[in-house]
């Protein structure tokens, strides 16, 4: 990366310095304690980390501007998704050893050692998830607990679909936390980018429930869907996700997602959408203009891109939603 390149997450800084028993203490306060060590005892240290917790996920920029080897041993409370955005780095992980780069990502295992040599010029963004927070959003998506850690291949492949996909998330999440004022204060959009998050990062990168999460689900009764509905009707206000409907109603996300497509005709995002538009049309309707606005209904039932909202009420209700607040 050159100098004249803006770095992600400027707004975010934690520390800058030479010294590695700094980088080392402060590194390990955002992760977990290490060993760090410069291979090459006569390279100088320029080590800098840029960060930003979400949630149960957080954002972290990190480069040590030497080579150098880190052994943190088993990470056991967080799992790491580490990108290099340019140069290299060898992980070894348990029994797996890849050379990362910015096409291969690596994601170890939390109950593994891990130790790893980053060359001169590895500047890495690294997603950080919170471990418990992904088994749990995983037992909701299969429909029961996961029994053993979820292991993922340690080589995350940047070139494929589902991947991109992903890091798309994560490029949303980056730009909006170098945006001043931006979605990431507001809980209701925090929790769904959290889950987003998550959810793709078990659907994109193999792990051993992939056969379970990929396979074929159980139908869903019409019962269920309907208490679904209601779920969703009386919590619209609320930072309500797909994962909090299915495990309310006991069935797996996948599961709920095909009830609905089957009973409904859509999918329970598409239908908790309708159901906000609604209360914002209702909201409307009875408030006299000059008293509130527009944008403020429409935030108040987890719209924040008013040009998107706009579009979706003119589509649904055949006009402006400022028409609609005029009466």
């Amino acid at each position: 990366m050159s100098s004249t390149e803006v770095l992600p997450l400027t707004g975010h800084e934690r520390f800058r310095t030479t010294q590695v028993e700094e980088a080392q203490a402060q590194v390990g306060r955002a992760f977990c304690p290490h060993d760090l060590r410069v291979v090459n005892r006569s390279a100088r240290l320029d080590a800098r980390m840029h960060g930003v917790a979400f949630g149960d996920t957080g954002l972290y920029y990190l480069d040590y501007g030497a080579d150098v080897m880190i052994t943190p041993g088993a990470l056991e409370d967080f799992y790491l998704v580490q990108i290099p955005l340019a140069g290299a780095a060898e992980i070894a992980c348990g029994r797996e050893q890849i050379v990362s780069t910015p096409r291969l990502a690596s994601v170890p295992a939390p109950t593994d050692h891990l130790a790893m040599r980053w060359h001169e010029g590895t500047p890495q963004l690294i997603v950080w998830v919170r471990r418990t927070a992904l088994e749990e959003h995983l037992g909701k998506l299969l429909g029961r607990q996961p029994r053993q850690p979820v292991r993922f291949d340690l080589g995350m492949d940047l070139t494929t679909p589902a991947a991109r996909s992903w890091l798309a998330v994560v490029d949303l999440l980056r730009r909006d936390a170098d945006n001043p004022g931006g979605m990431l204060g507001r809980q209701l959009i925090v929790k769904q980018l959290d889950a987003l998050l998550t959810s793709q990062l078990l659907m994109a990168q193999p792990h051993n429930y992939s056969p379970a999460l990929h396979g074929e689900q159980p139908r869903v009764a019409p019962l269920a869907v309907r208490k679904a509905m209601e779920i969703i009707e009386c919590h619209a206000a609320e930072p309500l996700t797909v994962e909090d409907v299915a495990e309310a109603v006991g069935v797996s996300v996948r599961a709920l997602q095909e009830g609905f497509r089957r009973h409904v005709g859509t999918t329970p995002v598409s239908y908790l959408r309708e159901v906000r538009l609604d209360r914002v049309r209702a909201e409307l309707k009875a408030a006299a203009p000059g008293l509130v606005t527009v944008t403020d209904v429409a935030y108040r039932w987890g719209f924040f891109h008013p040009g998107r909202f706009a579009i979706a009420y003119r589509e649904r209700f055949g006009e402006h939603p400022s028409q609609t607040l005029r009466g």
